[in-house]
């Protein structure tokens, strides 16, 4: 797929270069440095390269959002026209110190963005855990079993795309339904950052749902 990255801090800069590492074309975008852009290309390797936010989406397969809350309309304003587009969008609605979500239990940052993107097919995805197992879940992508991801969306061949990007990172896809399900799986991954930064045993933290019968 052709893949753009919209925000080049620690997931969308780790989850472009994953990609590009499993064979997809990248493109990172919109960071304050083009020397920083310039290294993730670099580091990335494969078929990865730098360009502005509206290259990254003119011809995208699919768009990674991952900006802050604050910077969500400054980049859907820069990438221009989202028609059919699918947005995987892992940015939650955040506060300015990031101490709690701005949106909550009667939305959702994605429902919220699919507002602000209404011709858009946005997709949550990878808010739920930290940037700091992704290279190792992708590491480990060969074992049987996998960590699970959640996602959600309206879109049945969007959240199909999300799927098989989430696959390549090394997560078992887990569909939790419509896009209005991100008003659970948000603050999920507050619970997820709270085990993550504030438990003893490190960020490189990841989840996995079973099944158990009695039969």
């Amino acid at each position: 797929m052709r893949v753009g990255i919209l925000g080049s801090g620690l997931m969308g800069g780790k989850l472009g270069t994953i990609w590009a590492r499993a064979g997809h074309e990248v493109v990172f975008s919109y960071s304050r440095s083009e020397r920083k852009l310039e290294k993730l290309v670099r580091d990335a390797k494969g078929k990865a390269r730098a360009g502005t936010a509206r290259e990254a989406a003119q011809d995208a397969d699919a768009v990674l959002l991952a900006v802050h809350w604050s910077r969500v309309d400054a980049v859907l304003k820069q990438a221009g026209d989202f028609s059919d587009k699918v947005v995987v969008s892992c940015s939650l609605p955040m506060n300015a110190d990031d101490t709690g979500l701005v949106i909550a239990h009667t939305s959702s940052g994605a429902e919220e963005l699919a507002k602000r993107a209404p011709k858009a097919r946005v997709v949550s995805a990878f808010n739920t855990v930290p940037s700091e197992v992704l290279f190792g879940v992708f590491a480990a992508r060969r074992r049987a079993a996998r960590p699970s991801l959640v996602y959600c969306g309206d879109d049945a061949r969007s959240k199909e795309t999300v799927a098989t990007l989430i696959r390549d990172v090394g997560f078992e896809p887990v569909d939790a339904g419509p896009l209005r399900i991100a008003r659970y799986t948000e603050p999920f991954a507050l619970l997820v950052a709270q085990l993550a930064y504030e438990g003893n045993d490190g960020p490189e933290l990841a989840y996995r749902f079973e099944r158990y019968s009695t039969s």
